[in-house]
């Protein structure tokens, strides 16, 4: 792992130059809400979500190569049914367990980072239980896009103590940071109650770069 942080590797900005200071861009991005009164979760929720998203279409930027997104993303709750089809360990009952993406660098070994974040985890009381390759549709992507872009997986923790919600969701955020800072990758989120999926794609690649997405269990 390099000693920059994800920040600086992942970030394609210009340096300052004339009137131009990277210092001073402003984000404003395009926001839509999705819930339902039933109580139970559904693919549905996710669909709307989605399609809600692809009507924001005119809130992003795209690049020279017209296939570049300044980015968009989801977050919804843990998907615990779908995680459960997908993995190939055991998960401990929903709640109990955090979810959430990486990006690493490109050249970075997959298996290094796997036994470098497990001992940052077994410091802070918690247990790796495994990790995930997410599927992804590289070529849906644009030229910049696709020069761009991460190694994206999956990190499932859990606690090696009884903690409630509140003190799990905690021990990930600081797990998170931790990992951040030390390992150089960047976590998108690392939650046991949301989990975020996002890119450098425009609204209307969101769905078919994650083929997680689209799957009815999720």
């Amino acid at each position: 792992m390099s000693g920059q942080s994800p920040f600086e590797r992942f970030n394609t900005a210009p340096a300052a130059t004339g009137l131009y200071d990277p210092a001073r861009d402003k984000d404003a991005c395009g926001l839509a809400m999705v819930a339902t009164l039933r109580g139970t979760p559904g693919h549905d929720i996710i669909e709307t979500a989605l399609n809600a998203l692809r009507n924001l279409e005119h809130r992003g930027a795209v690049g020279s190569d017209a296939g570049t997104g300044d980015g968009a993303g989801i977050i919804t709750q843990i998907p615990d049914a779908f995680f459960r089809s997908v993995v190939d360990f055991d998960l401990p009952t929903q709640g109990s367990y955090g979810a959430g993406l990486v990006f690493l660098d490109i050249e970075d070994d997959y298996r290094s980072f796997e036994a470098s974040f497990a001992k940052l985890a077994t410091a802070r009381g918690l247990k790796l239980l495994g990790l995930r390759s997410v599927p992804t549709r590289p070529d849906v992507l644009g030229d910049l896009a696709r020069a761009a872009m991460p190694q994206i997986v999956q990190v499932f923790v859990s606690s090696e103590m009884k903690l409630s919600e509140e003190e799990l969701e905690r021990e990930l955020y600081f797990l998170r940071k931790r990992s951040e800072r030390e390992l150089s990758v960047y976590h998108p989120s690392l939650s046991a109650k949301t989990i975020v999926y996002k890119g450098m794609v425009t609204t209307l690649q969101l769905e078919p770069f994650f083929p997680d997405l689209s799957d009815e269990k999720f």
